[in-house]
């Protein structure tokens, strides 16, 4: 059993271990061996393996809806950067490497942080939600999710939740990466793109699916911790179905542990998480 609590660092620990781990990740672009993917394709590709999307306001409890407001332009910026992109077979699609760093120079604003269980305001921010739609619709095709990073605070309860707790990514430039590979045979094209409500993502191919999946969850509970807090865990599996329909695999996808901050068996209302 996982059991966890919360860390403080002081701003001195914090900023010093971002530079390091920034500078790790350089070298790793450069010298790792991978291949990354790049280029783009103007033309969409003609067969949908997997389409989402998210609503782009959510009411949260004590947090400034113009922050909500503020990620909207950021989202809009790093989905021009990320639509129509194409992972060729043995390419690994790295989201910082084809971001770049949220600065206020490329037209990014103040936007919704959460920082070791708290919300706070930094330039960029909401790009989880990016990470969050990315990693989902990927786990509905044949691409390898080859680095991905779970939450480490559940900050908000449920409210109308329509995925497993856990079947998000998040990111933070650009240590905290998502990278995906296309170990297939086939070419993949992300197409991204904001609307007035809703964010959308969908994985195109060349040619069409012979398999769907199914995401579930299982293992789902909260344990309350000696330190006097409870931390929220489960387990995200995949059922992988043939084109008659039929279950060909079961497979493990990941494990949680999250701090949650708010009273876990308390109803709340008016919140969407």
């Amino acid at each position: 059993m996982v059991s966890l609590q919360p860390v403080k660092r002081s701003k001195a620990r914090i900023y010093i271990g971002k530079k390091v781990y920034r500078f790790k990740r350089f070298g790793e672009w450069m010298f790792d061996g991978k291949k990354y993917a790049r280029n783009r394709s103007e033309e969409k590709f003609p067969y949908v393996f997997k389409k989402h999307r998210t609503p782009l306001l959510r009411q949260l409890k004590d947090v400034d809806m113009q922050l909500q407001y503020n990620k909207i332009t950021n989202l809009s910026i790093a989905a021009k950067q990320l639509n129509k992109v194409v992972i060729q077979p043995g390419e690994t699609f790295s989201y910082w490497r084809l971001l770049g760093n949220t600065s206020r120079r490329k037209g990014y604003v103040d936007g919704m942080i959460l920082h070791y269980g708290k919300v706070t305001v930094g330039v960029g921010g909401g790009l989880c939600q990016l990470s969050n739609l990315l990693y989902w619709i990927t786990l509905h095709t044949p691409l390898t999710v080859t680095e991905r990073y779970r939450h480490s605070y559940d900050v908000f309860p449920d409210s109308n939740r329509s995925q497993p707790f856990g079947s998000g990514a998040t990111c933070a430039y650009n240590y905290l990466d998502l990278q995906i590979k296309n170990e297939t045979q086939t070419p993949f094209q992300l197409i991204i793109y904001v609307t007035d409500t809703h964010l959308n993502g969908e994985w195109r191919s060349t040619t069409p699916t012979t398999r769907t999946y199914e995401i579930y969850e299982k293992e789902h509970h909260f344990t309350r911790e000696l330190w006097g807090g409870y931390v929220r865990h489960n387990t995200i599996y995949r059922k992988v179905y043939d084109a008659e329909g039929n279950e060909i695999d079961d497979e493990f996808i990941t494990e949680n542990h999250a701090i949650t901050m708010y009273e876990p068996f308390l109803t709340y209302e008016g919140e969407t998480n």
